[in-house]
């Protein structure tokens, strides 16, 4: 396991953090890490890095509310007189993919066969007894708000010089410790980052494994078909039933030749 020290750095001002501290996308003034424009990163206990993970779940930054969650959490592990280790390792695996979404991204990660891979029942166990096998992180590392809202990929995070820095020395820093983990990137945007990376050296693109339709709720028509629970001619016009099956079959070669 690898800690960062920034959360010694803000321990103290984590432990002081009530809800009212956190309305209406705002944090605390002193959890300001960088701001650039209408740009801002802020600090959320995301420093947990697992050095012996096998698969990494990549997300795009943590949203608001998410952060939100991480810190309340940390607080109430702090209080209870948990350590700095034991903090930001809970912490990582309270907040990542909750309720439904956890849920999708079991089935889906099973239904390619990730769990063969990592010759576990179900990828569901990377959320309890086998946390040891995955590391949960994003593209961008701490929260970015763009004018005091969730960062959804737009300015572009390998063009935009404020946050290439935080992708490269972030993420960046994660990927250079986990060289033999397969990634699974969870939007277009993401896949676009690790692609970077991959260009850089930092990470090798043979075990990056994108394609996969984002976990959310809301997205609902599009995990079905992946799943064959929905067929092509029941889909609705908003998806795209030939480009999910062909990003399949390119999962299922690449799961395929990994096992």
């Amino acid at each position: 396991m690898q800690t960062d020290t920034l959360f010694s750095n803000y321990a103290h001002v984590i432990k002081k953090i009530s809800t009212e501290n956190l309305t209406g996308n705002q944090f605390p003034e002193k959890l300001l890490l960088e701001k650039h424009g209408n740009l801002a990163t802020w600090y959320s206990p995301f420093d947990f890095v697992n050095v012996k993970a096998k698969i990494v779940i990549v997300g795009i930054t943590p949203g608001y509310q998410q952060a939100t969650n991480a810190l309340l959490k940390a607080k109430e592990l702090l209080l209870a007189g948990k350590s700095e280790e034991e903090v930001i390792r809970e912490v990582k695996i309270f907040v990542s993919f909750s309720g439904s979404m956890r849920k999708n991204l079991v089935n889906m990660l099973d239904h390619i066969g990730i769990n063969k891979i990592l010759d576990i029942d179900t990828t569901q166990l990377l959320f309890s007894e086998r946390s040891e096998l995955a590391q949960f992180t994003s593209a961008l590392k701490y929260p970015v708000m763009l004018n005091e809202k969730n960062y959804s990929g737009s300015p572009s995070m390998v063009t935009t010089p404020f946050l290439v820095s935080q992708l490269e020395k972030g993420f960046g820093s994660e990927c250079s410790l986990l060289q033999e983990a397969i990634y699974i990137p969870l939007w277009p945007k993401v896949t676009e980052a690790l692609n970077y990376l991959a260009t850089t050296g930092t990470l090798n693109k043979s075990r990056i494994l994108h394609g996969l339709p984002h976990p959310s709720g809301a997205n609902a028509e599009r995990i079905n078909f992946f799943l064959g629970k929905k067929e092509k001619e029941h889909l609705s016009s908003r998806t795209n039933g030939d480009k999910i099956t062909r990003a399949k079959e390119e999962l299922l070669e690449k799961v395929s030749s990994l096992r």
